[in-house]
């Protein structure tokens, strides 16, 4: 059996481009879906996957270690950095595909069968545009309370907000403040028993993060993500320690040496690696069994495609330390109508059971991809009062 070919298929959903990755065999019919989405990155992407396929046409797809780390370390410069290790996770989830289509069995059955009988998911408190879902100007505490009475209402016990704005390196009381109101009316709106994570988005400087942390502190948060800038694991583990609050952080990191100096400084709770980004379910699993050796939980990220969130599920029903599922539903409402599905969804709580169909369980509609082909994405633009660039 060997590998053919490796093919891209491009999908705008508004926020950002889905990119498919499909890896085809000699063996009729014998294919596997992954996914390569990065935002704003999308012609890189595609480059890198048809640069990167090149070591692997002609090869036995069953072999995905070996070929994991033939695409890793056989063009000298390693699968470190973000677009390299994508366009490589993109190719591995392919291959798990295929792995399990050989055996006919779901993928989290080659890993040593389901852990739980579901995986559950939370929503981001998040409205129709793109600066609704990105909470870049998220409106005031009322507008905050009526978005998480509305995801309760749709079924969801957790849920995720950008109640932290953009800051300078140092501010005042101000953004202080505003997030401190938001999260308040949040949490009356909703009670004690949802549980409620605001993601920071690694705007704040260390010192910033840390003040956002105490003053959040008495709500309660289920984690709060990203609190600082992810090269700072320093001042990450500052705030971790000043906190009871779990601080969760990763899905800016793309490979195993990243996640192990996270761990050894202490500075998170919960590890969220993007297994579109880290290098595929291969180094995920990885990633996971070192979180398992500090007893730390998993939470990856996952804001992109259908592919994304299938092996996200896949790696959950497998994977002990693994809490909950990031999940995204509404970005665009023709979602649905791009891939088919095996798992089953219960709205009551918005748990998910696993799928019997192997692999990763999907189909991804090719017809349907090609109503949406490439747009350029909106690009993010963000500035301090005085003109310099901050993070957005």
């Amino acid at each position: 059996m060997k590998i053919t070919k490796v093919e891209t298929l491009v999908c705008n959903a508004r926020m950002r481009n889905w990119i498919f990755v499909k890896v085809l065999t000699d063996q009729p019919g014998l294919y596997g879906w992954g996914e390569a989405t990065l935002e704003w990155h999308t012609r890189s992407i595609l480059g890198a996957v048809e640069d990167v396929s090149q070591l692997i046409i002609g090869e036995d797809p069953t072999r995905v270690e070996h070929l994991w780390q033939m695409m890793f370390r056989q063009h000298f410069w390693h699968g470190n950095g973000i677009v390299r290790a994508t366009a490589i996770a993109g190719i591995d989830l392919a291959l798990w595909d295929i792995m399990g289509k050989i055996h006919n069995v779901p993928c989290h059955k080659l890993w040593g069968g389901p852990v739980r009988d579901y995986v559950r998911t939370y929503s981001h408190l998040g409205g129709g545009k793109m600066e609704d879902f990105y909470m870049t100007a998220p409106g005031d505490a009322a507008r905050f309370a009526d978005l998480a009475r509305q995801s309760v209402a749709d079924g969801y016990t957790a849920f995720k907000c950008m109640a932290v704005p953009e800051t300078a390196n140092i501010e005042g009381l101000r953004p202080i403040h505003y997030a401190e109101s938001c999260v308040a009316a949040i949490r009356e709106a909703v009670g004690p028993g949802i549980d409620v994570m605001v993601d920071c988005h690694a705007r704040p400087s260390p010192r910033m993060g840390l003040q956002f942390a105490k003053a959040l502190e008495p709500y309660g948060l289920y984690f709060l993500e990203e609190v600082c800038w992810p090269e700072e694991l320093d001042g990450m583990a500052e705030v971790q320690r000043a906190v009871r609050t779990p601080i969760a952080s990763g899905e800016r990191i793309t490979g195993l040496h990243g996640f192990r100096d996270l761990l050894q400084k202490k500075a998170a709770s919960i590890l969220q690696p993007d297994i579109t980004h880290c290098g595929g379910l291969t180094e995920a699993r990885r990633i996971a069994a070192l979180a398992e050796a500090y007893r730390v939980s998993l939470a990856p990220h996952n804001p992109q495609g259908p592919v994304s969130t299938a092996a996200s599920l896949e790696f959950g029903f497998a994977t002990p330390s693994y809490l909950i599922c990031e999940s995204v539903r509404n970005d665009v409402p023709w979602r649905e109508d791009i891939v088919q599905s095996g798992f089953t969804i219960e709205p009551k709580g918005q748990i998910v059971r696993p799928s019997s169909k192997p692999g990763l369980g999907i189909e991804i509609n090719e017809a349907e991809v090609r109503k949406h082909p490439f747009q350029q994405e909106i690009l993010r633009r963000s500035f301090t009062a005085d003109g310099a660039v901050t993070d957005w």
